[in-house]
């Protein structure tokens, strides 16, 4: 199976001083449903962020492994993209890559948030994300994944998920490296069903 080369494209970013959140949110209006370029928001401090290609090929397969292993092992698991959260009374808002809730019970923010570092994260986001209460942020960087969980009102990194222990994490970068998101998605299936569905 071939491998893929990383390009390192980066991605642009653009950074504002002394946004209010009302311009902030009138630049959400403006913008619109589209995605393409990623608000953040803290504290005054607004960054634009169009993502690379390279940021795009890694935050889709990380979600479709992702995916696929909830659909071999069993938990329910809403994806929700790059779904906008935000806390007015927080100042702070952001677009995760992708997130999700565990479950299938709506809730105001996801459980889980995926970041791609690539090549190196912008506006705090961890602190973003701690404000907004989300239960796990996962980074990804450099090939590997680490965990974020939120316990008590700061982010303690850990080993695996809180929320989806037996999740393979290391399964999951290693097959995220693959060309063929398609025939990645097919051989972590396989491997999920050899190993009896990750038990």
């Amino acid at each position: 199976m071939t491998e893929a080369s990383p390009v390192k494209d980066p991605d642009q970013r653009v950074r504002l001083h002394g946004v209010t959140w009302e311009q902030y949110e009138r630049i959400l209006e403006i913008r619109g449903e589209s995605s393409a370029v990623r608000i953040s928001y803290l504290d005054g401090e607004l960054e634009l962020m169009s993502p690379s290609i390279d940021h795009e090929q890694y935050k889709t397969i990380i979600a479709r492994l992702l995916e696929a292993w909830c659909e071999e092992c069993g938990p329910d698991l809403n994806g929700y993209g790059s779904w906008t959260v935000k806390k007015k009374a927080k100042r702070c808002g952001l677009e995760p890559d992708e997130c999700y809730i565990v479950g299938i019970e709506r809730k105001e923010r996801p459980d889980i948030a995926i970041e791609v570092i690539w090549p190196h994260g912008g506006l705090g986001k961890l602190e973003i994300y701690q404000k907004l209460g989300v239960p796990e942020v996962w980074n990804w960087e450099d090939g590997s994944i680490t965990v974020f969980v939120l316990e008590g009102d700061t982010y303690e990194r850990k080993a695996r998920s809180a929320l989806l222990p037996n999740c393979d994490l290391e399964a999951i970068c290693r097959f995220a490296d693959r060309e063929n998101q398609t025939q990645a998605v097919r051989d972590f299936r396989a491997e999920l069903r050899r190993k009896g569905h990750g038990e």
